[in-house]
């Protein structure tokens, strides 16, 4: 069977990751890199020598044979990339946010059904042989018709990303488009079988007084049909990296846990526990749960929907989703209500 042919797009810290899944993938071939910065360049060459090393995201597209672009950007260029990616007739794994606004999200979306190409978003989380396991026991009855979730990330401050951008409010659209994003793309998740979501209401303040925009502390209620609700809620104003999902229903409940010296450690401590009645059950997690492993997960994924035509993991839709409840609930923020989320 043909290798998928994978360039990627960036090559920062995060980027590095996306580089060592794509190696380790069956059937997937590193053979592009673009790089801007010198010291980027020259880390992918030594690194990957087999890939071509390009300088700009221009170059690879016009020059480099590829079948999958692997876009891992600052967030501000995730939508000029991406649409230059499909309209060069490239099936595309974006990472998230998938733009800064919902009208970029859905022109993406409608390019890539022109073009008839994968548009992936990278939501790993869904992936995780933990937060992936949670759905399970959703979807196994193990805890009746989900009813309430409390999704919450304790952490150590943001890193600045490359030049600053991650601080820089107009290049990273909103810290709730950072990171919170993957815990309402969870709640929506696990809360798939009630339907979407119908309204946000968000709290948030700031321990710099010259950036109150942004958010070292937020927490949001996002509301599902049937009167089931989530409670998302990040600090950045703590220490290490420890993410719990707490979900009851009508039979029972689970709590899942995570916590890490960091988010990319590839030495995490985790557990999920289940209560059905009076039992409470620990679950065996046989992999390793993290968003180190689960990038290769995802890659593997995106890999087989390019090649065999399956689903990717998180779509295009679902990637607007998430965009669509961060910028309502930083709506919420801004105007002091909710905010109704029907039809994005």
């Amino acid at each position: 069977m043909t290798d998928v042919r994978v360039g990627l797009i960036g090559y920062g810290a995060w980027g590095r990751h996306h580089a060592r899944a794509i190696a380790a993938v069956p059937g997937a071939r590193l053979v592009a890199i673009a790089a801007r910065s010198d010291e980027n360049a020259a880390a992918a060459h030594a690194e990957h020598p087999a890939a071509t090393i390009y300088r700009s995201p221009e170059d690879l597209l016009q020059q480099a044979q590829v079948d999958l672009v692997d876009v891992v950007l600052p967030s501000d260029l995730h939508y000029p990339v991406a649409k230059a990616v499909l309209e060069s007739g490239r099936s595309l794994l974006l990472e998230k946010p998938m733009t800064l606004s919902i009208a970029h999200s859905q022109e993406l979306i409608d390019l890539a059904a022109r073009k008839k190409l994968v548009l992936a978003v990278g939501h790993e989380l869904r992936l995780s042989s933990l937060w992936g396991r949670v759905r399970t026991l959703i979807d196994e009855g193990r805890i009746g018709d989900p009813l309430y979730a409390l999704i919450e990330l304790w952490r150590r401050p943001y890193r600045l990303g490359s030049g600053g951008w991650r601080y820089d409010i107009h290049r990273v659209g909103s810290w709730i488009l950072e990171e919170p994003i993957h815990f309402f793309d969870l709640a929506r998740w696990y809360f798939a079988g009630a339907g979407d979501p119908e309204s946000v209401y968000a709290r948030a303040n700031s321990k710099q007084p010259d950036h109150p925009e942004l958010h070292d502390n937020f927490s949001a209620i996002v509301n599902f049909p049937g009167g089931r609700y989530a409670v998302i809620s990040q600090t950045l104003a703590a220490w290490e990296h420890h993410q719990t999902a707490k979900i009851t229903g009508t039979r029972g409940a689970l709590w899942a846990s995570w916590s890490g010296a960091m988010d990319r450690t590839f030495e995490p401590t985790f557990s999920l526990k289940v209560q059905t009645g009076e039992t409470i059950e620990q679950i065996a997690i046989e992999k390793p749960s993290g968003e180190v492993y689960e990038l290769v997960d995802q890659l593997a994924a995106v890999v087989k929907s390019v090649r065999d035509g399956a689903p990717p993991p998180c779509s295009g839709s679902d990637g607007l989703w998430s965009v669509a409840m961060c910028l309502k609930a930083e709506e919420s923020l801004k105007t002091g209500q909710p905010v109704a989320l029907g039809g994005n």
